[in-house]
């Protein structure tokens, strides 16, 4: 199976294991993944915050790692991709304000490549308009965002660890599911992993 080429959409205080863990399971699946945000040019990092569930009625956040930026935003051209990853985090609100992303997004979504999103990253598929009439997951504070926007909410597992697949749409509510939303991906990229 050919190698594919991926677009990572990241920014300040994305969520670490939600962009760090997928970017490193997808290069080792054999895919090419560029990371891009705004603003940014490659060679620059964005900061990133991890999240945990320590019983409080919403999510900690913590400092985490400096996360690389390896293609430069400026002059992307997004049809030279196969897939889009989404990761999670606040990055999606802020990532929501630029035109240029919403319109990357909407790419991938008229022209049916698979788009994978984690937590809050369906944020970005409500503000581009793609989800109306779809099924899928993300962070439950999303959920509102997801149906005001046309999308089915599917909820979240107690465990956090579901992914949902609509078509060439995978989703999942945060990074305890990486295991079923990043498999659930790598069939929809049509990818084969012998052991």
């Amino acid at each position: 199976m050919p190698q594919k080429k991926l677009l990572m959409l990241v920014g300040d205080y994305v969520e670490d294991y939600e962009a760090m863990v997928p970017y490193q399971m997808l290069l080792l699946a054999g895919h090419q993944v560029d990371t891009v945000c705004p603003g940014k040019k490659a060679g620059e990092s964005v900061r990133t915050a991890i999240h945990d569930f320590e019983g409080d009625q919403t999510y900690s956040e913590k400092p985490g790692h400096n996360f690389r930026i390896t293609a430069t935003f400026e002059g992307l051209d997004e049809t030279k991709y196969d897939a889009l990853v989404i990761p999670g985090g606040r990055s999606p609100e802020y990532l929501r304000m630029t035109p240029r992303v919403l319109e990357i997004v909407r790419h991938f979504a008229d022209a049916n490549k698979p788009i994978a999103a984690v937590c809050h990253g369906p944020q970005l598929l409500s503000a581009a308009k793609v989800i109306v009439g779809r099924k899928l997951s993300a962070y439950p504070a999303c959920q509102a965002e997801v149906e005001l926007a046309g999308g089915e909410y599917v909820a979240a597992a107690s465990t956090f660890d579901n992914a949902y697949t609509d078509g060439n749409l995978v989703t999942a509510p945060a990074w305890p599911a990486h295991p079923a939303w990043i498999g659930q991906f790598l069939t929809v990229l049509g990818t084969k992993i012998e052991t």
